[in-house]
């Protein structure tokens, strides 16, 4: 059984249009709306067709939506879409035939013209190098919100992902960690219907520490010791600098040659904890 979960927060206008193309799609699909604490008539929109809502009593969040919805969903193979009109439904089974491939996620990867305006389109390009570079993998979209995951492996993290915007960052560097397999299908992303729930200055912070989070998430040394190594250059140079014209050893270069060290044994143990969060007892 197939379970499709949308989480959706005022999406009403949308919905009308959504939910009627997914069950003409996949009439045997449970299709499961978790309603955000919406204000519109997404919970009417969703009884008119038949389809199961649950819904939140105040607003908790996009990533808190999908919680939810894992939760709740029965099929073996969950696929997540956006509530905003944005994902044709008539993709999914492109995403389920990779499944039935033997992966274990699949990922709608978005091309540029897919991106919602240049900044968001720079930043996601950002992410995804990033994410490369870490995992080794070509991340071709870490912030896709449509893809399809066997369910019992996406439970896994339920612990781990935010009640934010970032849960597709999440458990993407969470299934590469546990080396689950992950493929990405190109799809084609259409206008969404009404106004985005993302704020550009709140959540661009948010996703800069997205950035952090990738390099932390995956594996804490790859960003510690470049940055550990960068202050021992500094430190030795500087000490090069004040031998040469003072003869002496400064405090400066003891602070830099100070924090390089710890930063390293911060690394060192950040890798540790990592280690421990994706432990599995058996």
């Amino acid at each position: 059984m197939i379970s499709i979960v949308l989480p959706a927060k005022n999406e009403a206008a949308a919905l009308t249009h959504v939910l009627p193309a997914l069950r003409s799609s996949h009439p045997e699909a449970e299709i499961i709306v978790v309603d955000d604490g919406s204000t519109d008539d997404t919970a009417e929109i969703c009884h008119q067709n038949g389809v199961k809502s649950l819904r939140q009593p105040y607003s908790m969040g996009n990533g808190a939506a999908i919680k939810r919805g894992a939760r709740a969903a029965s099929g073996e193979t969950i696929v997540f879409m956006d509530a905003d009109g944005q994902h044709d439904p008539a993709l999914i089974s492109r995403l389920l035939s990779r499944i039935d491939e033997g992966f274990d996620m699949v990922v709608g990867a978005r091309d540029w013209s897919g991106q919602a305006g240049v900044s968001r389109g720079l930043a996601n390009a950002l992410y995804n190098w990033l994410a490369s570079h870490m995992t080794g993998f070509e991340v071709k979209d870490l912030t896709s919100g449509f893809r399809a995951v066997r369910a019992d492996k996406f439970r896994e993290f339920l612990h781990l992902l935010p009640n934010g915007f970032s849960y597709p960052t999440t458990c993407t560097m969470a299934f590469f960690r546990s080396a689950y397999a992950v493929a990405y299908e190109p799809i084609p992303v259409a206008k969404r219907v009404g106004k985005s729930h993302i704020k550009p200055i709140r959540d661009g912070l948010r996703f800069l520490l997205i950035i952090f989070k990738i390099a932390t998430l995956y594996s804490p040394l790859r960003l510690f010791v470049p940055i550990s190594t960068l202050f021992f250059v500094l430190g030795l140079a500087y000490y090069g600098f004040t031998f040469a014209t003072q003869h002496r050893f400064t405090n400066m270069s003891l602070l830099l040659f100070s924090a390089a060290v710890i930063i390293f044994l911060i690394g060192l143990i950040s890798e540790q904890i990592t280690a421990l969060t994706y432990r599995r007892d058996t």
